[in-house]
């Protein structure tokens, strides 16, 4: 095992079967790029170009670093804000989402965070917090143009139903751009593949849940395409044995009523499958229905 480093950001380089596998850590998750090759100096080049940009969007976009551009447009919601293509892109891609799921997927709605925190506890707020955070909640308030941005003061923006798809999707584009070799791009368990294996054998992706033991899991054959998971297995509140989903309808601002545990999508690209997989939550009880409405390849966990 050898071990790359970037000021204090660090790539482990670790062989296995059939090539190597490198590691990191970003968006609060482990990260791995999978490389079927027997050369250690590619597979730690294409790991790298992996892990540079999963760092630079999460520099870019992350909520939680004061420096990024998402925090810097929320510092200044009530004014007009330069953005580049990158966002743009970012933003119309959030639009459409917006109007896919009839204002249900909203990135304005992370405000409502101030009133929720899904830590385990039996912290519900008051219906009065939220109803004022509501206020500040709605895509359709804000206004964006090919290089400017602007919401009104209160508002924020929250990537974080994006960022991670986003970032599994570029280093696909990225490492097939250097190299045409089968490899597996999968960031805390949103993944995409890429290229056809040796003997054309199928990448298998377990999915896992806290709730299910070894037996359990479930394996997934992927050739093509990307896999995304939206659940609440570590977020969720419980009050009177009742217990509150950290999907939260935008309308009223209150979770969701029984939606899965775990919904997992398969389609083209990582950004879609996780929007698909969060706007499937988002129809609760009727997760798995939609689903199949929509002959959506996936997988529910209750």
């Amino acid at each position: 095992m050898s071990n790359m480093v970037k000021g204090d950001r660090v790539v482990k380089c670790l062989a296995r079967k059939g090539g190597f596998t490198l590691s990191f850590f970003s968006m609060a998750s482990l990260c791995e790029v999978l490389i079927d090759t027997d050369n250690e100096a590619l597979a730690t080049e294409l790991g790298l170009i992996a892990a540079n940009e999963a760092w630079r969007i999460e520099d870019k976009y992350s909520r939680y670093d004061s420096n990024s551009l998402c925090s810097e447009i929320n510092e200044k919601a009530g004014e007009v804000v330069e953005i580049d293509e990158e966002t743009f892109n970012l933003f119309e891609f959030s639009n459409h989402c917006y109007d896919m799921s009839e204002g249900a997927f909203d990135i304005t709605s992370g405000i409502l965070r101030k009133a929720w925190h899904f830590d385990g506890s039996d912290n519900v707020p008051s219906k009065k917090c939220v109803e004022a955070l509501l206020q500040l909640v709605g895509w359709g308030k804000v206004s964006y143009s090919v290089n400017s941005f602007f919401m009104k003061k209160g508002m924020e923006i929250d990537f974080g139903g994006l960022g991670k798809e986003y970032a599994v999707d570029r280093a696909v584009l990225l490492i097939s751009k250097v190299a045409n070799i089968p490899f597996l791009v999968n960031y805390g368990g949103d993944l995409a593949v890429h290229g056809t294996r040796k003997n054309d054998d199928p990448w298998q992706v377990g999915i896992e849940h806290p709730s299910f033991d070894a037996s359990q899991s479930t394996l997934v054959t992927l050739r093509t395409g990307a896999v995304a998971t939206s659940g609440d297995a570590n977020r969720f509140l419980l009050k009177d044995n009742h217990r509150y989903s950290h999907i939260l309808d935008v309308v009223t601002g209150w979770p969701v009523k029984n939606p899965p545990n775990s919904i997992t999508v398969a389609a083209p690209q990582c950004i879609q499958a996780g929007f698909l997989a969060t706007l499937a939550l988002i129809q609760g009880v009727d997760a798995e229905n939609f689903l199949k409405e929509q002959n959506i390849l996936h997988w529910s966990i209750r």
